[in-house]
């Protein structure tokens, strides 16, 4: 069995959803992003180019010091699932930052990323733009009111080129556009029964969903 698993995938995508089921479930503690705690994030989608750099270096130490933590109190000693990985900062950063701006964070997350805990699973969860964007309205969160739908297209594309790359463990990318695992215990219980086996590199999971 897993003994640390990361669910990702893009905004809106039901992330922190999943992470509440799977830790219910299996009895794990989690480790959650608090994007809301990132003083510059309303003021990146006003104005991204004035804002990226200041808000993507403050993801990139946040999430490094909360990873760290956990491991440093040996709370990786028992089963742990997150709402994401430090892998995702790089996402944001290639589209957000300039030239000279990416190339100094990419000093800056060379010297932090080495020092983490890979994860036993990566569930990639997916869905298409139009389904982002419905889901993101409906949350509501006051933060993300001025997002446009280009931007989440890009970050939705961004996350699929990731995971085509990704070969540092197992991977599983999970079609999210018909199903509901809050709402139907059907499609909770096919993910469940998908990752009771071993995954082997990158798997594509399309369940028949309930909606």
């Amino acid at each position: 069995m897993y003994n640390y698993i990361v669910v990702e995938g893009p905004i809106g995508v039901g992330k922190t959803s999943l992470v509440a089921l799977l830790a219910a479930h299996f009895g794990a503690q989690t480790i959650k992003e608090q994007a809301e705690e990132n003083p510059f994030l309303s003021g990146f989608y006003r104005d991204p180019a004035k804002n990226a750099f200041s808000a993507q270096l403050f993801f990139l130490t946040s999430r490094f010091r909360q990873l760290r933590e956990a491991r440093q109190v040996n709370l990786f000693q028992q089963m742990v699932v997150a709402d994401y990985m430090l892998e995702k900062d790089r996402i944001f950063a290639e589209l957000n930052l300039d030239s000279d701006e990416l190339r100094l964070y990419n000093e800056v997350y060379g010297l932090l990323e080495a020092k983490l805990a890979r994860p036993d699973l990566v569930i990639f969860l997916s869905a298409e733009t139009e389904t982002l964007v419905r889901r993101i309205d409906k949350r509501g969160r006051g933060y993300e009111a001025g997002i446009a739908e280009k931007y989440i297209e890009e970050v939705n594309q961004a996350y699929h080129r990731w995971f085509f790359q990704y070969d540092r463990g197992p991977a599983l990318q999970v079609n999210t556009n018909g199903i509901d695992f809050v709402k139907n215990e059907g499609d909770f219980g096919k993910l469940l029964d998908k990752i009771s086996h071993p995954v082997k590199g990158r798997e594509f999971f399309n369940p028949l969903g309930s909606s």
